[in-house]
């Protein structure tokens, strides 16, 4: 197949440090290259792929303070991949919302991943293009009625992730993620002193949500009990998440997947979590994890999570959130999509998809 793979301009793919959409992309666009396919991506500049990189702007947008309109180049890339699209069998949009108007101008079908969660803004436009065809990351993502073809979980390289078959001494609970009000890490911090217990906590603070740092978390970093890795690179994540003995992941919002809970797993490392968005399908509740009601909750199961078997938890990662898994997921949505459509007087439309 010849397909096109769109992703967004404000990190590269694959991330240096954090970056859960580009990680994704990155890791299907190249497995799709080495099954055969012919693929290209759409992505900033300084993007490493297999694929042929198309790029309108030499660097991620997110390194560029200069750049005042991201959209403006967001536009561009669309501009050009719509422009092209006769070139491709499938189009498969990673940017949310900007692609639906452009994707209904062309006979080639495009598939939209949807990545992030609903609002009541964007929901409007995505119930106005509710006809084209989506991708959900999980079941508890489809809170609203669009023309899903399929769940498709994301997926992660188990190689790497190398298996920790037994965690750092002294023991410590790790978070990873940003530093946002929705991720928690005020909650980890909170959970870490009510069990008494060394938190190590890394990720990227966006500038909008400097203020939450400054108020809410700076204040608790004594780098000792609180430590602050501010963010990291691949080697030191797994690190992170390898030798700890428990990983919290005390979310405040429905989380579409969670690609943390995935990567600190494949480590060996469990997770305890809130009961939030996709949490229960991505955490084997009692075997690789536990399955939270409460902050509360989360603090008192911290003994319970130290007696489970880290080989389980690599092993449900292996059996159920690999790259592998992913691309077979993917390769039948595109194929479902592309029989989809039907010829009707000589001209091709797509017909409605069934799931």
């Amino acid at each position: 197949m010849k397909i096109a793979q769109v992703a967004p301009l404000w990190e590269r793919v694959p991330p240096p440090t954090y970056g859960g959409i580009e990680l994704v992309v990155s890791r299907l666009t190249d497995e799709l290259v080495r099954r055969g396919h012919d693929v290209t991506l759409f992505a900033s500049g300084d993007s490493q792929t297999l694929a042929k990189l198309e790029a309108v702007y030499p660097r991620a947008l997110r390194l560029e303070p200069e750049v005042k309109e991201y959209a403006a180049y967001e536009m561009l890339e669309l501009s050009q991949v719509y422009q092209r699209a006769q070139e491709f069998d499938i189009i498969h949009s990673h940017v949310g919302i900007t692609a639906l108007p452009l994707a209904s101008f062309v006979q080639t079908s495009t598939v939209h991943t949807v990545h992030s969660s609903f609002t009541p803004d964007n929901t409007n436009i995505y119930t106005h293009h509710k006809q084209q065809a989506y991708v959900s990351i999980s079941n508890a993502q489809r809170e609203i009625n669009l023309n899903y073809v399929n769940t498709v979980y994301n997926g992660i390289n188990l190689e790497d992730y190398p298996f920790v078959a037994q965690h750092q001494e002294p023991p410590y609970l790790a978070f990873l993620g940003r530093f946002a009000p929705e991720k928690g890490p005020h909650h980890a911090i909170a959970i870490a002193k009510k069990a008494g217990w060394h938190l190590k906590m890394a990720g990227k603070v966006d500038t909008v949500d400097s203020k939450f740092f400054e108020q809410e978390i700076a204040p608790h970093i004594d780098g000792e009990q609180i430590q602050y890795l501010s963010e990291i690179n691949h080697a030191a994540k797994v690190e992170l998440l390898g030798n700890a003995a428990i990983t919290l992941f005390p979310i405040g919002w429905q989380e579409p997947f969670g690609l943390v809970m995935a990567e600190s797993m494949a480590t060996g490392t469990p997770v305890i979590a809130m009961s939030l968005g996709s949490v229960p399908e991505v955490i084997a509740h009692g075997v690789s994890g536990f399955v939270c009601q409460s902050y509360d909750e989360m603090a008192t199961m911290i003994p319970a999570a130290l007696e489970l078997n880290r080989q389980t938890c690599r092993e449900h990662v292996e059996n159920k959130f690999s790259v592998s898994q992913m691309v077979d997921g993917y390769e039948a949505v595109y194929r479902k999509i592309i029989q989809g459509r039907i010829h009707s007087n000589g001209r091709i439309h797509d017909a409605k998809i069934k799931v």
